[in-house]
This record gives structure tokens, C-alpha cells and sequence, in this order.
């Protein structure tokens, strides 16, 4: 028996772009009848980044694929596929790597090996939605001698900030003579330098702070203002918006904000022409407002969701979703006195004519430090199996 053990560094999330490092251990447990006969072999364990793509058959409509033939494995077979057995499409993979040939454990003994790959920038985000999966697995496969294949699947997730790809690092001074040895190093460095550019950009473009007004009306007349200060947030951060009431010449009874994220289908793939969009809402506020001057309302984007990105099939956008219930009669008439008496007492109406209207504010957001999102990730950084 072996125990292969895969742990994950720095946790379960990335920035497309980054380089992704995985410990894999392989240990022969030692127990109380280990003899020197109980050594274990391994014939040989490699390791592969894929992203596996899945759809809803009701809402999308894809072309056949030819990828189908690697989704069945002889279990005797020693060709290694990582997305044996995984329902949908491998749009992505990265060159496998071999960690080892013919390894030897004696009981209690364990070797570790390091697993570096730099995850794909040009591919989409994690996102499990109502029409697309996308899904990121690290798998590592191992095998004995005329034994069958066991894989142990890594799940991660992959964050995505547009635009990096096409960024150009200024040219160095210095020249320096071409080497064929150092190109994969300077590949690395470039990795690097290209995932400290993603965070500064996204502490930069996600700070920016300048007042946004709009006038709130229906075809009756002027009902309030609304500010927010931004409109480009990272996940994780609250969205937060104030209103004013006191200028509008419709009295506004309640309010409601939404949260929202709207997937869509691209028109080439929608499995019905102009079938709905999908909408999800995040997070909610609701309140009464009726006399209210002013309000305002503080909404989080969970960190574990899924920032706007489009790829050939689906699109993902993010905004607030506006509910307003206003009185058809003047504010005047929304209270009625209730007896003559030297104590007045005011009551509100039993019914009165309202209006209702909604109105959409698109937002943009991004990702962030995938540190940070690795703290509420339903991920594991270990995963583990025996063989």
C-alpha cells in the first residue's frame, strides 16, 4: 500500500498567468508487520493541469466533438489521460509532466516531488453557472506493475483579469546573449513579473473614486437621487449607494437592491433563438422608505463568486438591480388623522394607488488576491489517496 499526498502551497486559487507548485508525496506507511519484504514499486507518476468544459444540453447547443475517444480507458492500459471519466469537454491541458520511473519505497520511507506549471493565461475562469461549467483539476497519475491506473484529481480554481495577455514589458537596456538553457527560466521570471503586474492593476483601477449621480424618475415626475462612487469593484469588496429622496416630487414607499450576475448565452450556441438570460442574484436589500429623507444600502460580492469574463459561449456580466414602489397620490394623503381629539393620532391608509418601476446599473468586477479567496474556497490545498 502507498500513499500519495498532494498539497497545494499556497492554497486552492490562482491568477491565470501565475505558476501553480504542488508537494506530491509518495509514502509506504510503515505498520507492525512491515517486514524488509514489504517494499512497494511504482512503475512510474505523472502530473497534468486540464479544464474541463460542461454544458446544459437544454441551453446550449454545441457543435459534436472528436475528443469523445479519450474518455474511455482500459484500466490496463499505461497511456495516461487526467480527464478519464469527467463528464464534458477538455478545452484546455497543459504538456503532461513524468515525476518519476520505477520507484522504490521501503517501509516508512517517502519521497516528495515538486510539480511547477504555469497555469495558461488565455484560458476562462472557474465558474460553475445555471448554463457552463468551467473546471480546473490538477491530476496526478501513478501506476504499478500490470496494475491498473489510479488518478488523484486536485481541484483549484482560476481566477482571470483581461487585457494582461496583451500587455508588452519594456525592453531591457541590456542585451544579453541568447542562451537555449535559460529560456525556460526567463519564462518563469516573465510569469512572475506578469502576476505582480495583474495585482498592482487590479489595487489600481479598483481605487479609483469619483461621484456618479443619477436622477431617479418615472413618467410622473422626479422620485430622488442615487450616488455611488464607484463602479469597478474587486470581489470580496461591498458595494455601497446612498439615496436621497428629499428632492423628488414623487413620494417613494419602498425600495429594493440587487446584487445580480446575468449569463448569457451567445446567440450562435443558444439551443432556442432569443432564449432568456440567466440571472442570479448575490445579494439583496429591501426597505421601507416612505418620509424618508435619505437611505443607503451596503452590498458584498461574495468572494467565492465568479468576476464578469466572456469566452466564445457564455458571458458573465455583474449589476445592481433597482425596485421602486412610489405613491400615486401626493405625500400629503399617505397618513389620515384619526380622531378630533386634542391628541391627534395619524394612521396610514388602508389601500392607496402605487406605481412600481426597476431600473439596471451595470458594474464591473474583477478578480482579486487569490490569497484572499483562498480563505473561503470550497477547495482543499491536500488531497490524498492510496494505492
Amino acid at each position: 500500500m502507498i500513499e500519495v499526498l498532494a498539497k497545494l502551497g499556497r492554497g486552492p486559487v490562482f491568477l491565470a498567468g501565475e505558476v501553480l507548485e504542488c508537494v506530491i508525496t509518495f509514502t509506504n506507511p510503515l505498520s507492525a508487520s512491515s517486514t524488509s519484504a514489504s517494499s512497494e514499486m511504482l512503475a512510474w507518476a505523472s502530473a497534468q493541469i486540464h479544464c474541463q468544459f460542461h454544458a446544459s444540453e437544454n441551453r446550449v447547443a454545441l457543435p459534436p466533438s472528436d475528443g469523445s475517444k479519450h474518455d474511455v480507458q482500459a484500466e490496463n492500459e499505461t497511456v495516461f489521460v487526467p480527464n478519464r471519466g469527467e463528464r464534458g469537454q477538455c478545452i484546455l491541458s497543459t504538456p503532461p509532466k513524468i515525476l518519476f520511473c520505477d520507484l522504490r519505497l521501503d517501509p516508512g520511507e517517502s519521497k516528495s516531488y515538486s510539480y511547477c506549471e504555469t497555469l495558461p493565461i488565455d484560458g476562462p475562469p472557474s465558474f460553475r453557472g445555471q448554463s457552463v461549467k468551467y473546471v480546473y483539476k490538477l491530476t496526478i497519475g501513478c501506476q504499478r506493475v500490470n496494475s491498473p491506473i489510479k488518478l488523484l484529481r486536485v481541484p483549484f480554481r482560476v481566477l482571470v483579469l483581461h487585457g494582461l495577455k496583451d500587455y508588452q514589458f519594456p525592453q531591457d537596456e541590456a542585451v544579453a546573449p541568447s542562451n537555449p538553457f535559460l529560456e525556460e527560466e526567463e519564462g518563469l521570471k516573465k510569469d512572475s513579473r506578469l502576476a505582480d503586474l495583474a495585482k498592482e492593476l487590479l489595487m489600481v483601477t479598483t481605487s479609483r473614486r469619483s461621484l456618479h449621480l443619477y436622477n431617479i424618475s418615472n413618467t410622473r415626475g422626479k422620485v430622488g437621487t442615487f450616488c455611488i462612487f464607484k463602479t469597478v469593484y474587486k470581489i470580496g469588496e461591498d458595494v455601497i449607494g446612498t439615496f436621497n429622496f428629499s428632492e423628488g416630487d414623487i413620494p417613494c414607499l419602498q425600495f429594493s437592491v440587487s446584487l445580480q450576475t446575468e449569463e448569457s448565452i451567445q446567440e450562435e450556441f443558444q439551443r432556442r433563438r432569443g432564449q432568456p438570460v440567466s440571472f442570479s442574484t448575490h445579494a439583496r436589500h429591501q426597505e421601507a422608505c416612505l418620509h424618508t429623507a435619505q437611505s443607503s444600502f451596503s452590498l458584498p460580492i461574495p468572494l467565492g463568486s465568479t468576476p464578469g469574463f466572456t469566452t466564445n459561449i457564455v458571458s458573465l456580466k455583474w449589476r445592481l438591480h433597482f425596485e421602486f414602489v412610489t405613491s400615486g397620490e401626493s405625500a400629503g394623503t399617505c397618513l389620515v388623522r384619526g380622531s378630533q381629539s386634542e391628541a391627534v393620532t395619524w394612521t396610514g391608509v388602508e389601500q392607496m394607488e402605487v406605481d412600481t418601476f426597476s431600473w439596471d446599473l451595470p458594474i464591473k468586477v474583477l478578480p482579486t488576491n487569490p490569497i484572499l479567496a483562498s480563505y473561503v474556497s470550497q477547495f482543499s490545498s491536500t488531497n490524498s489517496i492510496t494505492i
